[in-house]
């Protein structure tokens, strides 16, 4: 069974910007891109960074402890086809940003 849980405000992440949050258990890592947001698991596969902590450059976020580099809106790793982060469904009601979880 899957849940949707308010992690932000709209204005608390703006255009361009990166934020960790939690919801229910999960750390995710929410991306403002032209307003437009997305949510990856927040946990950098690599050594467990902080993908929310990251430098977001148009849709692709750069972890801040190795530089592994994510596409935010697929997840994919930029130099490993086979690496796919997992990502959160998001939605957006009322100025508040949700992101879908299983419970």
């Amino acid at each position: 069974m899957s849940e949707w849980i308010r992690i932000a405000a709209v204005e608390d992440c703006p255009s361009g910007e990166a934020r960790e949050c939690v919801a229910g258990d999960s750390i995710v890592a929410l991306f403002n891109v032209a307003g437009e947001f997305y949510a990856l698991d927040g946990i950098c596969p690599h050594q467990g960074g902080p993908l929310g902590k990251g430098a977001l450059s148009g849709c692709m976020v750069t972890c801040p402890w190795h530089g592994w580099q994510f596409d935010v809106s697929s997840g994919q790793h930029q130099t490993s086809q086979s690496l796919v982060h997992p990502k959160f469904a998001v939605r957006v009601d009322n100025g508040e940003v949700f992101v879908k979880v299983s419970a």
